[in-house]
Parts: structure tokens; sequence; C-alpha cells
């Protein structure tokens, strides 16, 4: 193994294949932990420079900060970032032992009353932050915070006493949904997909899928966009389709669409790639490092899902 953790042959995707063309976007935008990731997927890489590269984001409180979610700008601590830090280490098979033991008291130390998360803690005050991201002093729970934290430690057989409060957090509010919008959707599949309790995770999957449909969070025909409201809030075209909410073929949301629709869904994600090889971000655009250093992570992303699928990318 070379040292910088890619093999010293690593395949070369061919020339203007969807791979090629994401490498060299990757190579020319993103920062050392999304090369380091890519390279790890895609090239044969380690999972050690991976890991190397995510402790610079690490700070001794156990949390994440230091713009690892780039839409929090700063050094502090946030559970965005510590969500973000485990769906890597998730990613690279690295989530356990020591290092997760100190995230789980740092998320024990950030949580509300009820055991669960904010979306941004108020130490973040005073550094730059998305205006959608708003920062307040006493922050609610958060389900777009929870849910995805506590679907990782418990698909990693991560045991903790804070696991527990906020398990039942999440599924008291997911169970509770009556009308909701696809950030939470997703935060939702994210917990439903591993949480322990499979026959409840099921049935609340299922109730999920419905209330997704019956409120159209789902852009079932990308063909036909422009007659279809995005949800209140959201930036102009940041629409959210099959493929978003069933990242994997495993996933409990992959139910709720027709194999028709799914096949629409990726055939649209892969038609996203833009012409310097990297895939949009749909959200808002507030200033340009956010913007910059999200793309490299969208690319990595749905090119994982289409692999995830069997859709040839190299």
């Amino acid at each position: 193994m070379a040292e910088n953790g890619v093999s010293p042959l690593p395949p070369t995707p061919p020339a203007r294949s969807p791979l090629f063309r994401a490498e060299q976007f990757v190579w020319l935008t993103a920062r050392v932990l999304e090369q380091r990731l890519f390279a790890h997927h895609f090239l044969n890489g380690s999972a050690d420079p991976v890991e190397t590269a995510l402790d610079a984001h690490r700070n001794g409180d156990g949390g994440y900060g230091h713009a690892l979610e780039p839409d929090l700008r700063g050094p502090v601590s946030q559970p965005l970032h510590t969500a973000r830090a485990l769906h890597i280490l998730d990613a690279i098979g690295r989530c356990g032992g020591q290092r997760v033991e100190r995230v789980c008291r740092y998320l024990t130390s950030v949580s509300t009353a009820d055991g669960a998360l904010p979306a941004v803690h108020p130490s973040q005050r005073g550094y730059p932050t998305a205006p959608f991201v708003p920062v307040v002093d006493a922050p609610p729970s958060d389900l777009l915070a929870t849910g995805p934290v506590v679907g990782l430690l418990h698909r990693n057989a991560v045991w903790h006493a804070w696991l527990f409060r906020a398990t039942d957090f999440c599924w008291q509010r997911i169970e509770a949904l009556e009308r909701s919008h696809p950030y939470e959707v997703r935060a939702a599949v994210s917990f439903l997909d591993s949480a322990p309790d499979r026959p409840r995770a099921e049935a609340a999957a299922d109730r999920l899928g419905r209330l997704a449909r019956d409120q159209r969070l789902a852009a079932l025909d990308p063909e036909d966009l422009g007659a279809r409201p995005v949800a209140p809030g959201y930036a102009p075209g940041e629409y959210h389709f099959p493929h978003d909410y069933a990242r994997t073929p495993d996933s409990l949301a992959r139910s709720w669409f027709t194999e028709e629709e799914m096949d629409r869904s990726l055939d649209f994600l892969a038609a996203e790639q833009q012409t310097d090889g990297g895939w949009p971000v749909r959200w808002r655009r507030w200033a340009p490092a956010p913007a910059l250093e999200a793309r490299p992570i969208v690319t990595i992303e749905a090119l994982r899902t289409l692999r995830a699928y069997g859709r040839r990318v190299g």
C-alpha cells in the first residue's frame, strides 16, 4: 500500500466515464477529507487516511467542528458535524471503539431536556452560519439531527446510556408525524433503517411512505417538475426524488416506489452529473465556500447511490 493510502496501481476508470469525470472534479475541488473518501470508495484506498483527515475536525469534547458540515463554519462542535463524522466512520467501517464512546459523551453533553439533539447548539453563535439554520438560546429537540445519529449508532451495534432516551424520542416523533417535509422524512428513514425493533420499524416506515406520497414529498416524474411546488422554505428546484429517500435497495423506503419510479429517479440522478464532473447542490447556496465544499460530498454520495443500485459508473 502506498503512503498516501491509495493502491499503487488503482483501477483506472475509462476516460469520459462518470467515475473518471467525477475523479477529475474531486482532485480539482475537494477538501483532503473528500479526496481520501473518494479514493477509499472508488480507487482501493485505505480507510486509514480517511480517518486521519477526519481527525482534523475532531475537538477535545469528543464532537466534531471546523466546517465538517459546510453550512456551519467555525471550530466549535455541533450535532450536525458529529452526524456527518459518524456517517463517514460508518462508510469506512470504523464506527466503534473509544472514538465513538467519546462521541456519545459529547452527544450527552449537548442533549436537550428530553435526551435528543438540537439541530444547532447555541455555541455556534458568533460564527458564520447558513441563514436557513437558526441559532437560538434554547433550541428544541430535532429529528433531523437526532434520527441519523441514533440510526448510525444502532447500525453499528453501539450501546450507550444516551441512546435509550434518544431512541424513545425518535419513535415518538416519527409515530406522531402528521405533516412533514423531505429532510425530516429522510432523517426518519435513517433511524428506521437501523432501529433494533424491526417489526415496529417496518410498520412506521409503511405509514411514513403513505404520508410522503399523500403529501407529494417525492418528485416521481423528473420530466415534469415545472408545475410541482417545492416544500415551504426550500430553495427553488430543491426537489427530493425516490433515490434521496432510498439511498440503497435495502432501505425500507425502497418499497414506497415502483420499479418504474425508481428507474426514472436513478436515470435523473445519473443525468445530473455536470460538465465539470461533479453533481450539483440543490439546497440554497449562501456563500461560495460552503457550496464549493458541498459539491464533492454530493458527488461521492451520488456515485455510491448509483453503484448500490447496480448502475455502471466506471
